[in-house]
Parts: C-alpha cells; sequence; structure tokens
C-alpha cells in the first residue's frame, strides 16, 4: 500500500468520523474510495473532498450544496469552483450573521428573563 493512500479504518480516524458517516459519503457518491477486493483506499483527492465535505457541513452547507462544489470541480476545474465557492459563502455569511443576530437577541431576553426570576425569588 503506498503511504498516500488510507485504509477506511485509517479515513474513519483521520477525520474522526463514524464508518456509517464514511459510507453514507460512498453511497452518496461524493467519495469515490479505489477498491481491492472488500478494501477501500483512499487517495490525496478522497482526503481533499472529505475535507470539503467536513468544513462544509460544518459551516451550515447542505450536503447538495458541497454536491454541486465537487461537480463543478470534475467537470469545470479549480477556476470554477472557486466562484462557485465564494458566491455560496458571500449568502451562507449572510444566514450566519443573521441566526447570529437572533441568538444574540435570544440570549439576551433570556438573560434579562432569567435574572428577574432570580430577583423575584430574592424578595
Amino acid at each position: 500500500m503506498s503511504d498516500t493512500r488510507l485504509t477506511f479504518k485509517e479515513m474513519c480516524a483521520k477525520f474522526d468520523v463514524t464508518p456509517r458517516t464514511l459510507r453514507y459519503y460512498e453511497y452518496i457518491e461524493l467519495l469515490e474510495p479505489e477498491r481491492d477486493g472488500r478494501s477501500r483506499y483512499y487517495g490525496p483527492r478522497e482526503v481533499a473532498r472529505m475535507t470539503l465535505i467536513l468544513n462544509g457541513r460544518r459551516w451550515g452547507f447542505a450536503l447538495e450544496g458541497i454536491r454541486k462544489w465537487l461537480l463543478i470541480y470534475d467537470n469545470e476545474g479549480t477556476q470554477a469552483q472557486m466562484e462557485a465557492w465564494v458566491r455560496d459563502a458571500t449568502a451562507q455569511l449572510e444566514v450566519l450573521q443573521e441566526q447570529r443576530r437572533q441568538l444574540d437577541i435570544a440570549i439576551e431576553e433570556l438573560t434579562e428573563s432569567r435574572d428577574q426570576t432570580a430577583a423575584s425569588l430574592k424578595a
């Protein structure tokens, strides 16, 4: 086995994902490991794709949006993928900023309610 390939177990450990997660990403064709009998091997391409998938999920992107970036890269190359990424990232940042604003309001309201309730308990 080449040093640049990871086994199924190594891939799970490297990305701290469950075997079920890794199999699911394969099932929906986001990852395409090399196969040797029942064994799967993940090369640099699959490691890069997994990094993109996990970052995208952490940043709130749906798997279909992530699939779109991977397909753009496969069909049109890096430049087109980066252009799509910038557009999608800009839109997602707006969504996250609105969520943050709403969370700040909820935190402020909850803190005020808790403080009022705590004060009434002391009275």
